[in-house]
């Protein structure tokens, strides 16, 4: 790295987790305004949710081979342009004049949300080797950013100003996310087997499949419930929803700092998220009190913010040499379980109740939480490919994991 670009590195981490706090509250913004839109477009407010859905299926589709189509390219370039798209998604709602146009801009949106995501945690452990575990809380951090304030000022300002005045001022975070990357970020080249055939190994590795299937399951959980959260607090306190809420959020950013500490056991630490959100999703479904529900909006926001910096350190740390494919398996489960569970959770809720949908999730992530506890948290034996020399990176998450 060249002196000015060492100068830039610190930075450059604060500037991805920027990308990814706009990227994911762009993902998610439509949940605070969804009545706004639908009213404005004339359209129902379950059509209108398609918006959110939408962006998670375009996710889950393009994360397995967009890296693949660009296996050369300075990851540097990438991301900013990913950032640029995702900035231009959120003009193009803006300015919609039709839902069909609106769906148009969310798709895009899902495919810069998955691409960043898959490249954004290689691109940070090649600027800190020896800081895997700082690098990916670092990113869950942006995410926690976004759903704690990010959500609430969109519902807020949808409300006082338009929801079109909400995705401008999306798309005006994106420029400064996409012009402080462009200045911190150092060159990023890219590894180099990546390509389909990174992909193609990433999927015949039994240990990490098994593993993804792990982080659908948690994820699942989560994404089957969290819509549904404001039903639990109104059936107990109406009145604390905004203060319980701000405690979820408040849980999540502990997750994030305490999954970082605890890494270095990183079979403990990927089981635990999955069981602590299980627990809490139980207390939540049976909670007769302001107290329990308390508990639980804690619980349930420290356990599933363990889960996204514990399972990237452990596809990371389980596929060092194809941590990339890896990580972009990660967040095609993340975004295959968002659409998923807002399927599954809103056909238990009209058929079966409230009540099913926390036994559901509960179930799924104790599932998740088992399979992560059954698998060794190893990396594989290295599968030495000629012209292929492990990255610096590599070797910093295979050190720690013989610490595991």
């Amino acid at each position: 790295m060249k002196a000015t670009a060492l100068r830039r590195a610190p930075f450059a981490i604060p500037a991805l987790a920027l990308g990814i706090t706009m990227l994911v509250a762009s993902e998610f913004l439509p949940a605070s305004v969804l009545p706004l839109i639908a009213t404005e477009l004339r359209i129902s407010d379950g059509t209108a949710g398609l918006a959110v859905a939408a962006t998670a299926l375009a996710g889950a589709l393009t994360a397995p081979s967009l890296a693949s189509l660009v296996p050369r390219t300075d990851r540097r370039r990438v991301l900013i342009i990913l950032l640029g798209v995702g900035t231009a998604a959120n003009v193009l709602v803006a300015v919609a004049p039709s839902f069909p146009v609106l769906l148009l801009g969310r798709l895009a949106l899902g495919v810069a949300i998955a691409g960043y995501w898959s490249l954004a945690f290689g691109a940070g452990v090649q600027i800190l080797p020896s800081r895997p575990a700082l690098v990916s809380t670092a990113l869950a951090t942006g995410t926690s950013i976004a759903t704690i304030v990010a959500m609430p000022l969109a519902a807020i300002g949808g409300t006082a100003l338009g929801w079109r005045q909400v995705f401008w001022a999306a798309a005006v975070v994106g420029v400064l996310a996409t012009l402080t990357l462009a200045l911190t970020l150092p060159s990023v080249p890219a590894h180099p087997s990546a390509g389909f055939a990174m992909m193609r190994r990433a999927l015949g590795h039994r240990r990490l499949m098994l593993g993804i299937v792990c982080v659908g399951l948690a994820a699942f959980a989560n994404f089957t419930a969290y819509p549904y959260i404001r039903l639990a607090i109104e059936t107990v306190d109406p009145g604390a929803m905004g203060w319980l809420l701000l405690l979820w959020g408040a849980g999540g950013l502990v997750g994030n700092i305490l999954a970082g500490a605890i890494s270095r056991r990183l079979r403990l630490a990927v089981s635990l998220g999955p069981f602590i959100l299980a627990a809490s999703l139980l207390l939540a479904s049976q909670s007769g009190t302001t107290a329990s529900l308390t508990v639980a909006s804690l619980a349930w926001g420290l356990g599933f913010n363990l889960v996204p910096v514990t399972t990237q350190l452990w596809v990371t740390t389980v596929e060092p040499d194809d941590a990339e494919a890896a990580v972009s398996l990660q967040v095609t489960a993340f975004q295959t379980a968002i659409t998923l569970g807002a399927v599954v959770g809103g056909l238990l809720l009209d058929h079966s109740g409230l009540a099913a949908v926390f036994l559901t999730a509960a179930t799924a992530a104790v599932l998740g939480g088992v399979g992560f506890a059954a698998l060794p948290a190893q990396p594989a034996e290295a599968r030495q490919r000629p012209g292929v020399v492990p990255s610096s990176a590599e070797n910093a998450r295979t050190k720690a994991a013989s610490e595991v």
